[in-house]
């Protein structure tokens, strides 16, 4: 019965990133606060990530999570803060828009 429950979504590991999860490690780059936030998925860490600036006197955010996967959370740490920086050098404040 466990097996159908998997195939059919009623049990088993959430694949969607929690809120409210905890920075592993955070940088600073271009004005912009870049954290990784990789969450356990399917045994392994899923890439995730959340992008921050203040402009105006408001802060803006971004959430950010990615296909890859490692075993380790060091691993998935260092991956999301360079897809984070990637989508910084290429989209700038747009990507608050």
């Amino acid at each position: 019965m466990s097996f159908l429950k998997k195939l059919f979504g009623g049990g088993g590991e959430s694949t969607e990133a929690p809120a409210d999860a905890k920075p592993v490690k955070q940088v600073e780059h271009n004005g912009f606060t870049i954290s990784a936030t990789p969450y356990k998925s399917e045994g392994q860490y899923q890439t995730c990530g959340v992008i921050t600036k203040v402009i105006d006197g408001e802060t803006k955010e971004h959430r950010f999570i990615r296909a890859d996967r490692f075993p380790g959370l060091d691993d998935a740490a260092d991956i999301s803060i360079r897809k984070g920086v990637q989508l910084v050098n290429e989209q700038g404040d747009r990507i608050f828009g």
